[in-house]
């Protein structure tokens, strides 16, 4: 009976955010509406929307789970790595790009980037849409991976029905409000992450017995509590997380510097110097929801020791213990089952404010990219929103069906995409808005060197193990970095033109 509360609560929040997106649908008059919501996003707003949007559902599934089957070293040094990348983030790009983007007129990311060099062949456009839209269809699919999860865990659910209705809601408030919409939906979401994370980590401790009892079951694995030790909940002895692992970690904070999905929220800001209050309310915001997120799944592997939730058989499978937590929460009464519903709806919370940012991001690489810039082909404004509505349909179309395999790990996908992003995008991002010597030859050196080596060192280099085994992210940013700089000194200087604009701004 209980169950009826939980999903009630589920449905409000679903509701609220069609009701939030066909609202917002009268404000598009624009692609630079539709895309960038009008360069109109306050302090608050702007922070709140970012980081939710970026989070995803690996705050609330991935990286409890790994914490819980895994020990905190892992999760503890990404979570590290990626407060410092969200602060830099913020303090070195949001400002610069807001402006700079301004002045060039520019509503995506590599429509920025080919304005910046002045590309008249197209090529940075090309790659960078192609390059969004390859990584962004398993980003994407990861955010469907977690709602199906969610309720074929929660209720038995089938995992592929559930998953695409989740994707239809996704898609039909995105599709009507754009990225006002998905901005607004975002701060009410980051909101109901926080309530989530905070409520299970104040019943887990109190399920497993206590919070003494949770570091002594922690204690009870060899090497769980260490940050320097790799182990996992089913080993007899810890191996060593090593020097070289801890800075491939870290390297995921490299990634903030290239992901579109953040730094359109950036270009999108109302003004530069409210910014400056944006970085701290999300940087605060990121340190403690990815503490909290890491501290659950210590919590997570007490209550399996209690025996107040079934044992898991793998960090794909640990990622929800959110949704087991939930469910327990649901058998103490009416209250607690709508609490339960809350908790449900902070992971949907988690995998739509990421999705829908995404999914407008991946659909402005293909229409405002390549259909209208590179392709040449002229709409009118109507035609336009028309198009972009209908590829952000196309686009979740195919990430529904890399959705389909129920056994992806949430961390595992969001750590490839996320890396292909960084290693694309990062490198060029920092030398476009630093370094005046840069220009279209290098930016597209960059591009492509980056994201090519995302896949060798994935499949070819990685899989020799030992010192090998490094994040893909760290050693494609460094080849990124250096095809940026050889490729702009042994070609032509930026004309005078392009020079004085980069002082200007």
């Amino acid at each position: 009976m209980n169950s009826v509360y939980i999903i009630a609560a589920i449905l409000v929040y679903l509701i609220g955010m069609l009701v939030i997106g066909y609202l917002n649908s009268r404000g598009n008059r624009s692609t630079a509406d539709f895309y960038l919501g009008g360069r109109k996003l306050g302090p608050v707003v702007a922070a709140m929307s970012t980081e939710a949007s970026d989070m995803s559902a690996w705050l609330l599934m991935g990286v409890p789970g790994l914490a819980l089957f895994c020990g905190v070293a892992e999760a503890s040094w990404t979570a590290i790595g990626l407060a410092v990348g969200t602060w830099l983030n913020w303090l070195l790009v949001a400002r610069r790009l807001r402006t700079y983007s301004a002045r060039l007129d520019a509503i995506t990311v590599p429509d920025f980037l080919a304005r910046r060099f002045r590309d008249n062949t197209k090529l940075i456009e090309s790659v960078g849409a192609i390059m969004i839209v390859i990584f962004f269809v398993p980003y994407t699919a990861s955010g469907f991976v977690a709602c199906g999860k969610l309720f074929n865990n929660m209720f038995g659910w089938g995992y592929v029905p559930t998953m695409i209705i989740s994707a239809v809601v996704i898609v039909a408030y995105c599709t009507m409000g754009g990225f006002m919409a998905a901005s607004i939906t975002s701060l009410i979401q980051s909101l109901v992450m926080t309530f989530a994370l905070i409520v299970v980590l104040i019943f887990g401790i109190n399920s497993a017995g206590g919070w003494d009892a949770v570091m002594a079951n922690a204690r009870s694995v060899p090497g769980y509590l260490s940050l320097f030790a790799s182990t996992s909940i089913d080993s007899a002895s810890p191996g060593v997380y090593d020097g070289i692992t801890i800075l491939s970690t870290l390297a995921w904070g490299l990634g903030y510097f290239g992901m579109p999905h953040v730094l359109i929220h950036f270009m999108a800001a109302k003004d530069e110097a409210m910014l400056k209050t944006s970085r701290r309310i999300a940087t605060v915001w990121v340190v403690i929801s990815l503490t909290v997120a890491t501290v659950i799944g210590i919590v997570g592997f007490g209550m399996v020791k209690a025996g107040a939730v079934a044992a898991f058989a793998s960090s794909s499978e640990a990622e929800s213990i959110l949704v087991r937590a939930a469910a327990l929460m649901g058998q103490k009464g009416i209250l607690f089952a709508i609490i339960g519903g809350v908790i449900l709806a902070g992971i949907l919370s988690a995998t739509m404010s990421t999705a829908d940012v995404q999914l407008l991001a991946a659909a402005s690489g293909v229409t405002q990219n390549l259909l209208l810039d590179v392709f040449g082909i002229k709409l009118d404004e109507k035609k336009n929103l028309l198009v972009a509505r209908l590829a952000v349909i196309g686009i979740a179309v195919i990430a529904v069906f890399f959705a389909m395999d129920p056994n992806s790990s949430v961390f595992r996908v969001v750590s490839f995409a996320w890396a292909g992003f960084g290693a694309t995008f990062g490198p060029i991002m920092l030398f476009a808005l630093f370094w005046k010597r840069c220009n279209k030859v290098g930016a597209i050196a960059g591009m492509l060197s980056g994201g090519v080596m995302i896949f060798v060192w994935k499949y070819l280099v990685r899989p020799l193990g030992g010192a090998w085994n490094i994040y893909e992210l760290l050693p494609a940013f460094l080849v990124s970095c250096l095809a940026i700089v050889l490729g702009s000194l042994l070609s032509k200087a930026p004309e005078q033109e392009i020079v004085e604009e980069f002082e200007s701004v």
